[in-house]
């Protein structure tokens, strides 16, 4: 497996995998800057500065930037989460050097003219409102303020009406100077890519690109509590939350083993317990996301709201009925064939290869082989995942939220002491 890694003199970090089946390149440039980062006041401005950044430079219109990428085929895209902030393309392999010179202006470039930046708050205030219409969303909103209450780790990327009313060109100049230095960033290409060609025209490109952050994350604190809406919606959200791993902590891959087959498929136990032997409801699954230095498992289920109560109970008792005597062989067999499938498969799509070398080159400092993550995942056994499950649901207050009809559901107290 061809993967390269360089780092310029600025210290910017360049990684890549050459992939010689294909005639495209996924091209992209990861900043080790999120949501998580931002002061009380500049909430949402991650996500308002990677709006944008498309929105125009010195030499190129915003139309222009779009049209300059898609006239040869290309797509440009980004996207902001709690401790990165993405910018990426997918195009042949002939146009890597227009693609990277694009990126390079819109990152180092951007004029944050007035009436782009008035037309995209109104922009980003929609998609504000359309994530106020999805259960889910709101569902996952209130468990992660739960979770975390009064940090930027418990509030929505997005930010909220009032702050991103509130952000000016100003602010967004000074956050963009403040965390996006050369040494928090990866750039990162999968697929049929030159690594010496990119190398030499990064360092052209980003060569005044200076420094390293000054402003680090401040250490999350988990709580744990309850959040609810009662927002009238077809179905009622519920999400059972515990305090999860970092994902740089070895047993990471176990709890990725345990959240497959404790509700990750059909053949899962809530899927065949909750969905196909009662009929609770039509859609379950359990998650587990890790940052750098917290995480949560949770479940996260949609229901009508005379089955909330019986699900909740049903979901507790396989949790502690797996901490107390583990999963059989067979389930945690089907776990690790489904990971390492998903991890192999992850080889054939260069966009996805490129996400995963730039997560591993921020969070490790090196890309980690595949035969590294298959080995971590060979090592999980029955008793690792019961002490991982005793571990999530004793180590931590639970965190419940719930969306729609709640009535039936139980008092925080009532939920959190079967867990004590």
């Amino acid at each position: 497996m061809s993967v390269q890694t360089a780092v310029l003199d600025n210290g910017m970090r360049i990684v890549t995998h050459h992939m010689p089946h294909l005639e495209t390149v996924s091209l992209g440039l990861w900043v080790n800057v999120g949501a998580r980062m931002e002061k009380p006041d500049e909430h949402g401005i991650s996500h308002f500065l990677e709006h944008m950044a498309f929105k125009g430079t010195p030499s190129r219109t915003a139309r222009q930037i779009a049209e300059e990428i898609e006239s040869v085929g290309g797509e440009l895209n980004a996207a902001t989460s709690l401790e990165t902030t993405a910018y990426y393309a997918r195009i042949l392999k002939a146009d890597v050097p227009l693609a990277l010179e694009i990126l390079s202006d819109i990152l180092q470039n951007a004029l944050f003219d007035d009436v782009e930046l008035a037309r995209e708050r109104e922009v980003i205030l929609q998609e504000i409102a359309a994530a106020q219409d999805s259960p889910d969303e709101v569902a996952y909103d209130l468990v992660q303020e739960a979770a975390f209450p009064s940090q930027a780790l418990g509030r929505p990327i997005l930010g909220t009406v009032e702050s991103v009313s509130a952000v000016g060109p100003d602010q967004l100049r000074k956050y963009l100077r403040t965390h996006y230095t050369a040494g928090g960033i990866v750039i990162s290409a999968a697929g049929a890519i030159d690594h010496d060609a990119l190398v030499a025209q990064a360092g052209q490109l980003f060569s005044s690109l200076n420094g390293v952050s000054s402003v680090d994350a401040v250490t999350a604190e988990y709580h744990g509590g309850i959040r609810t809406s009662d927002r009238h919606f077809e179905q009622s959200h519920i999400i059972l939350a515990f305090e999860g791993l970092p994902y740089i902590e070895q047993d990471f891959y176990t709890s990725q083993v345990f959240s497959g087959l404790f509700g990750g498929g059909m053949s899962s136990r809530l899927f065949q317990e909750v969905r196909e032997r009662r009929g609770l409801c039509y859609s379950i699954y359990s998650f587990s996301w890790g940052l750098v230095d917290t995480g949560l498992f949770g479940v996260h289920a949609a229901t009508g709201a005379e089955q909330i109560p019986e699900l909740v109970d049903v979901v507790t008792d396989e949790l502690l009925g797996i901490a107390e005597t583990g999963p059989d062989e067979a389930e945690i067999a089907r776990a690790k064939a489904q990971l390492k499938a998903g991890l192999l498969m992850s080889l054939e799509s260069s966009g996805a290869r490129a996400e995963q070398l730039a997560r591993q080159m921020l969070a490790f400092g090196r890309p980690l082989s595949i035969e590294e993550l298959i080995e971590r995942v060979e090592r999980v056994d029955c008793e690792s995942i019961k002490q991982l499950v005793r571990r999530l649901i004793s180590g931590s207050a639970p965190t419940f939220s719930g969306v729609g009809s709640l009535g039936s559901l139980a008092s925080y107290d009532k939920l959190a002491e079967r867990f004590h």
